[in-house]
């Protein structure tokens, strides 16, 4: 199987499916966050390995921990796949922190701050937007 394939990419949207749901409902260790989210996944085309990017809601001391409990859990996760996902071989997990969530929001806030800025600036200008040529 060739990274990239039709078969490649639909494990990959498998496997996020089935550790999404797994993580929600059935991942009991207090480290992870309620609100951990699988954001993506990338199996090696021999099936030996799979990166999984994660999401958690927190700062980054909660991400750290967060993804010790999710590594701690990896056993049990990948027995899951293994029952859920009929694959030649169950892929090793990988978890790996996706921080574009948070990025995202950073941005929208840097945006927001920008256009509050700019209301001001019209306002004590009496509400004339239009420049004059």
């Amino acid at each position: 199987m060739r990274k990239g394939s039709v078969k490649n990419t639909r494990i990959n949207s498998e496997v996020v499916k089935v550790l999404a749901e797994l993580i929600r409902s059935e991942v009991k260790d207090p480290r992870v966050p309620e609100f951990t989210s699988v954001t993506d996944a990338e199996v090696a085309p021999d099936l030996k390995s799979c990166k999984v990017w994660v999401s958690m809601l927190g700062d980054e001391e909660a991400m750290r921990e967060g993804l010790e409990g999710l590594k701690s859990a990896e056993g049990y996760l990948r027995r899951q796949l293994a029952h859920e996902l009929n694959l030649r071989n169950t892929p090793e997990l990988i978890f790996l922190p996706d921080h574009s969530i948070a990025y995202g929001n950073h941005m929208s806030q840097l945006i927001d701050q920008v256009r509050d800025a700019d209301e001001k600036t019209i306002a004590a200008r009496g509400g004339d937007d239009t420049e004059e040529d």
